[in-house]
């Protein structure tokens, strides 16, 4: 592919280069065609992902892109919290000087740009908001523009070229395999994630077990995934399934490793999830999907294909409590204490029939 956006040459002599990806798992995945890209522009180079404990868990052994993670220090916009995470003077004494070039996949900069020039790397390139402290080379930050694409031109700085849209993680036979051993499911398997980290971007439960028993019923085993804040969602889902169906229920949220769940997402036939980090991994490990977004998220955080990916998009323009307009968006933008759902226009039947359409397609 070309690059995205203006581009610029590669540089000479890289050996040594540091990607900075914090956040959460979505936000890692958004990054992986970027550091794709990266390790086929600069092939004798060891790139090194500066991130957060969640990166090697699911990451190590799964991709080609990354050859070392390092742990981020806590430092506000950069990373928020970290129990056990490494201090700001010894991340800088180990890293400052290594790297040939730093690439900046956080956000706008203005705190994530300090941070990694604080490496002292020979080339850097990034995003910059107006206010932002700027790199060698940068891209002014816009927020609506899918953050794949955000990646991608930005090391397209670094003369790097598209070689994906999609982020690829690895999972192979085996491990699915012994992944439906472990549940016990001999047929077709549907994953859930009822959650999401914005609660205005997570669909109900009530929603999600209609979705549930309706694939139970069909004969389908259903998992649900998810981490230890999904648990009361998931524990409403169970409780909403009768009882004669619920040996083929999976209920693995709070209780599944992180390290576990790319093979899990990558045993199922469809998963289905609100606009979160298990959604977009399922993407990565080839699993189609039925996501349930709100409108403004899609041009961000959307799937590229339809054959594979279905989307249901809910056009809240508002805060259903206040009325306050939610398509405002940014640091600057203003925001109600209010977090209802967003999505909750989003009707069951209208996923089912694309979970059914992909059991039936793919």
């Amino acid at each position: 592919m070309r690059l995205i956006g203006k581009g610029g040459e590669r540089f000479d002599d890289v050996r040594e280069i540091a990607v900075l990806r914090g956040g959460g798992l979505g936000d890692l995945m958004f990054a992986m065609p970027a550091l794709d890209a990266l390790a086929a522009a600069y092939p004798d180079a060891r790139i090194t992902l500066l991130s957060n404990p969640a990166a090697p868990a699911v990451l190590r052994g799964r991709t080609d892109a990354v050859h070392a993670f390092e742990e981020l220090p806590v430092v506000p916009g950069v990373r928020d919290a970290g129990d056990g995470a490494p201090t700001l003077d010894d991340f800088e004494d180990r890293l400052a000087g290594r790297f040939d070039l730093a690439v900046q996949l956080h956000g706008g900069g203005r705190n994530s740009n300090p941070f990694l020039l604080r490496l002292r790397a020979r080339h850097t390139v990034g995003t910059a908001t107006e206010d932002a402290e700027v790199l060698e080379r940068w891209v002014r930050y816009v927020y609506y523009q899918h953050e794949v694409v955000r990646g991608l031109e930005v090391v397209s700085l670094a003369g790097a070229a598209p070689v994906t849209l999609d982020p690829v993680v690895r999972v192979d036979d085996g491990e699915r395999a012994a992944a439906r051993e472990r549940l016990g499911v001999t047929g077709r398997l549907v994953a859930i994630h009822p959650g999401a980290t914005d609660p205005r971007r997570r669909w109900s439960p009530d929603r999600f077990a209609a979705v549930a028993r309706a694939r139970l019923e069909a004969g389908d085993d259903v998992v649900l995934v998810g981490d230890h804040s999904d648990v009361p969602a998931a524990a409403a889902i169970v409780a909403a399934v009768p009882d004669g169906l619920r040996d083929r229920l999976h209920d693995r949220t709070g209780a599944l490793p992180l390290a576990d769940l790319p093979a899990v997402l990558a045993a199922a036939d469809v998963m289905v999830g609100d606009d979160s980090g298990p959604r977009h991994l399922a993407v990565a490990v080839g699993t189609p999907t039925v996501g349930v977004f709100w409108f403004g998220n899609v041009v961000n955080a959307g799937p590229v294909d339809r054959g594979r990916h279905r989307v249901h998009m809910s056009f809240v323009t508002r805060c259903p409590v206040c009325g306050i307009d939610v398509t405002q968006v940014g640091w600057t933008a203003e925001r109600c204490e209010h977090d209802p759902s967003y999505v909750d226009e989003v009707q069951p039947d209208a996923v089912l029939a694309d979970v059914e359409d992909l059991l039936a397609t793919t």
